[in-house]
């Protein structure tokens, strides 16, 4: 049986940057409102919500320690970051669907796992639950094989090259077989891993407006930040300005799909209530109905200016418990972070409830 650990509070030390542009966090006092944070899924973040539930359900169908949400999730990123059309997922070499299985490997583990009356690598419950089966029964074949290493390792090695290849070379193969795919493919999944291992999602009590969207926000912890990117229907590439977008001397936002601070809060509210791009038109639209600190409530939006009253450069979604969630700067990724170590104390303009 798995073992999942509940998180009652997060705590994530953030550097901070004062960034001119489209960012988000917050900062409130600690006697507001307080919402329950629990990993509420398997620690398991950064996730399209579908594609959530079904590497849920494929990990816990799969009685193999070494298979983990983290890694499917890290493994489906590889393989097609998450995308279903058949124009974005399909490979040079005729895999298919958002776990890329070639239609004779798909004839072994493919079934009709949603209920829809079509097996379909497709799918996203199809392909999600036949790769848990594979990766399952390959992680079980690398442990009674006894080759050195890592069994996942061996395991995804085994999933891209075929299992063959594993036995072939003793383990997993070298970067001299066909270009170094495969070996580059292991080291690449196992060190994303990290980036979609907990604290999981947000659990929010409470319906209604906010903490609907904050929900639902949420279900995009882990997602990069791109400047410019992201919109209603989800994240997106960005762009750089001259001033904003870049790290490390390069545009990385027109490389990245992601939100930026508010796309991310538009994203949540969609389409509900439809607020506008911008972290200042997000203000303009909201100044109207402004909210204490102390009567914050999960889903209320703060904003920070520079100069007081001056522009607007920061917008943020009170999670509660002394938290926020937001897409804080490039290089970055959407979290929950304290609320104490968000933002410069003297740029807060105030609070708003959409």
């Amino acid at each position: 049986m798995k073992v999942f650990i509940r998180v009652t509070a997060l705590a994530a030390a953030m550097l901070l940057l004062a960034i001119v542009g489209l960012v988000a966090t917050v900062l409130v006092d600690d006697d507001a409102e307080a919402t329950e944070l629990s990993d509420g899924g398997g620690g398991l973040q950064g996730v399209p919500q579908e594609f959530r539930t079904w590497i849920l359900k494929a990990d816990a169908a799969c009685d193999e320690p070494a298979l983990t949400p983290a890694l499917l999730a890290a493994q489906l990123y590889q393989e097609s970051k998450f995308k279903t059309s058949r124009a974005e997922a399909t490979s040079h070499a005729g895999a298919q669907g958002p776990a890329q299985f070639m239609p004779g490997t798909w004839a072994t583990w493919g079934r009709d796992d949603d209920g829809n009356g079509v097996s379909s690598p497709w799918d996203i419950g199809d392909a999600v639950m036949a790769q848990g089966r594979m990766m399952c029964s390959l992680l079980k074949q690398a442990r009674s094989s006894g080759y050195p290493g890592d069994v996942r390792a061996l395991a995804l090695a085994g999933y891209n090259a075929g299992w063959g290849r594993v036995e072939q070379y003793g383990g997993v193969p070298p970067q001299s077989f066909a270009g170094g795919e495969t070996y580059n493919y292991v080291r690449t999944i196992l060190s994303l891993m990290p980036r979609f291992e907990g604290p999981g999602r947000l659990q929010v009590s409470g319906s209604g407006t906010g903490p609907e969207a904050l929900r639902k926000a949420a279900t995009r912890i882990g997602t990069p930040y791109a400047y410019g990117g992201g919109g209603p229907s989800g994240p997106s590439t960005g762009f750089c300005d001259g001033t904003n977008g870049y790290l490390n001397g390069r545009c990385a936002a027109s490389s990245t799909v992601g939100f930026d601070c508010s796309s991310l809060v538009q994203y949540a509210y969609w389409p509900k209530v439809k607020l506008p791009r911008t972290a200042e038109a997000q203000y303009g639209a909201t100044s109207d109905r402004p909210v204490s600190r102390s009567q914050l409530k999960p889903g209320d939006l703060l904003f920070w200016a520079h100069g007081g009253s001056g522009y607007i450069y920061h917008v943020a979604m009170y999670a509660g418990d002394g938290n926020v969630l937001h897409a804080p700067r490039t290089g970055k990724h959407v979290e929950i972070a304290p609320l104490t170590s968000a933002m410069p104390q003297g740029d807060y303009l105030g609070a708003t409830r959409p």
